[in-house]
């Protein structure tokens, strides 16, 4: 079934997509609830979200789609994200790392497929420098890309703000440099490195139930070897 159809279904004024590879954690969920905020108080009455998880090839450190679809269900359970204005759906394609050029590909599909929302992340469909480990493309320009990209007729681009753990308050929150003390930023690096030894994300950083999602996953990779 075509997602316009699954759209019609759903009756929404507005679809805004967010496309990921990774597990789903709570920073995440804080960029796809303000969206549909501000689209709230922009007039539309009900905008629905387009969980769009990448189905293609990724690289072999990547969680594998099965489990990545059982911890969004897991996310989707604990209403971190409202199960009622949600369409979770698989994008069929290989993640390529190309950065600022494949972005235009994830962003167009996504519009031809209904949506008239993306939002566009920090460093899109990028990856570290094998040798140096930094970012291989600089992290803003596939927003940047976006924004100037002839196809691109009928959807906005909405950039996120970025999100990191708020120690004080105990939850994802958007980063405010002015109180750069406050914040831990956790890389995926670290996130796996807990998983993979068993371990809880500090309170607040991803639905208790996604994360045994996770932990799993990890140990399943353990009694396989």
């Amino acid at each position: 079934m075509s997602l316009i159809l699954v759209f019609c279904f759903h009756f929404p004024d507005a679809v805004f997509a967010f496309q990921l590879r990774n597990p789903v954690h709570n920073g995440h969920a804080l960029l796809m609830q303000d969206t549909r905020r501000r689209l709230l108080e922009r007039g539309y009455k009900h905008p629905v979200l387009l969980l769009h998880p990448l189905g293609g090839w990724t690289k072999d450190d990547d969680v594998p789609l099965d489990w990545r679809m059982k911890q969004h269900a897991a996310v989707l359970e604990e209403e971190v994200l409202d199960p009622k204005s949600t369409i979770v759906a698989i994008f069929p394609s290989p993640m390529l790392y190309a950065g600022p050029t494949e972005v235009q590909w994830h962003c167009r599909a996504r519009m031809v497929a209904g949506a008239n929302f993306y939002i566009v992340g920090r460093d899109p469909a990028g990856m570290p420098h094998p040798e140096t480990k930094r970012d291989l493309y600089e992290p803003t320009h596939g927003g940047k890309v976006l924004t100037m990209a002839p196809g691109l007729t009928s959807v906005e681009i909405i950039p996120f703000r970025v999100a990191a753990y708020n120690k004080a308050k105990k939850a994802m929150d958007f980063y405010d440099p002015e109180r750069h003390d406050e914040f831990d930023f956790i890389s995926g690096t670290r996130m796996r490195k807990l998983a993979r030894e068993g371990e809880n994300p500090p309170d607040g950083f991803m639905a208790p139930k996604a994360w045994k999602v996770l932990t799993d996953y990890y140990a399943s990779l353990e009694k396989n070897n």
